[in-house]
This record gives C-alpha cells, sequence and structure tokens, in this order.
C-alpha cells in the first residue's frame, strides 16, 4: 500500500485535470451510484466519502460508502443480495474504546469498494468527520457535484472546474473548520492523529474482528463485547 505523507509546509497550487483523470472520475463515480441507489430505491441514506467525493482521485482510490444512521445489518445485507453483490469480507471496526463501532462490508477482494455503517448511534463528532474528508448524498452526486475536504496527507481539496485547489491544513485550522462547517476540534484531532500515523506509520485501531461464518454483525458485536470487556462498559449494549 502506497505510504501517505502528511504535507507539513504550507503550499497553495492549482491542480488541472486531464482527460484521463476526469475519466476515472466518472467511472469511479458511476460505481458509487449504482451502490447507493440501492439504498435510494429502499429510503436509506447513504454517503460517498473521500476523494470520490472531493474530485482527487488516485487509480486506488476507493469507493468508500457510509450510510450515517444506525440501521438492521440484515435489511443492508439483504439489499445488497437481493442486487447480487455478494461481500468478500465483513468485519466489525472499533478505532478507539470510546469510538462506535462500526460494521464493515467489502464487495471487492482490493478493499476498493466498502461500504460501513454504525452498529451503535454515531456521536455528532463522529459525524463530522466525514464531513471534514468530504461527502455527497445521492442526489448531489446524481447532479454531479463535488465538495470540499481533507485528504490524508492533510491538504485541503477545494473543487474547481477545472480541476482543485490545494490549501494548507497545518496552521490553517480555523479557516478549514469554517470552510467545511465542523467544529475546530475535529480539526485539531485529526491534525493530531494523522501527524502522528505520519511519523510512526500506520497506527493500530483498538479492535478489528472478521465475523464467523453464518455469525450475524448483532452477534458479532455480543462476541467482541464479551472479548473486550472495556468496550462492554463504555458502550454497554443497551443504547
Amino acid at each position: 500500500m502506497r505510504r501517505t505523507r502528511v504535507r507539513h509546509v504550507p503550499e497553495f497550487r492549482e491542480v488541472i485535470y486531464d482527460e484521463s483523470h476526469w475519466r476515472l472520475l466518472r467511472e469511479l463515480r458511476s460505481q458509487a451510484l449504482g451502490i447507493m441507489s440501492i439504498f435510494a430505491s429502499s429510503g436509506i441514506e447513504a454517503w460517498l466519502h473521500g476523494s470520490v467525493a472531493r474530485g482527487d482521485v488516485a487509480a486506488d482510490s476507493d469507493i468508500d460508502i457510509v450510510i450515517p444512521t444506525r440501521i438492521p445489518a440484515y435489511l443492508v445485507e439483504s439489499l445488497l443480495e437481493k442486487h447480487n453483490l455478494k461481500p468478500r469480507s465483513r468485519y466489525i471496526v472499533v478505532a478507539t474504546p470510546t469510538s462506535t463501532p462500526k460494521a464493515v462490508i467489502v464487495l471487492d477482494d482490493y478493499e476498493r469498494r466498502v461500504i460501513s455503517f454504525p452498529l451503535l448511534d454515531f456521536k455528532p463528532q463522529e459525524l463530522e468527520f466525514y464531513k471534514f474528508g468530504g461527502y455527497l448524498r445521492y442526489h448531489d452526486l446524481l447532479g454531479d457535484k463535488r465538495v470540499p475536504g481533507v485528504n490524508k496527507r492533510l491538504v485541503l481539496i477545494k473543487p474547481t472546474p477545472t480541476g482543485h485547489e490545494e490549501l494548507p491544513v497545518i496552521g490553517w485550522e480555523d479557516y478549514v473548520a469554517r470552510l467545511l462547517g465542523v467544529s475546530i476540534d475535529v480539526v485539531l484531532e485529526r491534525v493530531k492523529v494523522l501527524s502522528r500515523r505520519d511519523e510512526v506509520g500506520r497506527t493500530g485501531i483498538f479492535a478489528k474482528t472478521a465475523l464467523l461464518p453464518g455469525e450475524s454483525f448483532e452477534e458479532a458485536l455480543e462476541r467482541l463485547f464479551r472479548e473486550k470487556k472495556l468496550l462492554w462498559r463504555i458502550h454497554g449494549l443497551t443504547n
């Protein structure tokens, strides 16, 4: 996997997309629309998050789709099955002990098409994380919109008609928070986490567990809570 380095030196530049970039962006967005339409047709909101929403895609960009509200996992899985989308893997991830456990469904062998959703209710600050990176709703994607957001290098991406502008985040945290409509605390937290990752390599997550054959996400969550007593004490299963 390509190492992502944080940009510490402030830099302002404009990037003009060539036809191959626009073609790649259209292809990734078409794939995302196909997946999101499955949920939209059932009245389920889904967001497209990250570079495909912003426009600064590369050959290895992920199609990262998140359902922002708590929803029965069987409903998500049955909709995918109905449309012949077979999961390659299913797992639960908990970034930190206080983070909301998320269900993750991977639709390809390279983990480039991923659907995630909370198994408990997201905290408001966790929802702001998606706004920090940039996300689009289904109808916005249909309208070919792009949104500003911050990439993993801590570079602010602002879409333009011909490509995008790149602006620094470090040292410009207040401006970034105002532009993206998120709290300064979210910006400072992401700067801290991504800078730390840049220093020591990929940082670990608190818990990640693959589902057993025939196991539901709810059953796997109960199993994870039994194995990780700290999660039980922090979250419980009554939320």
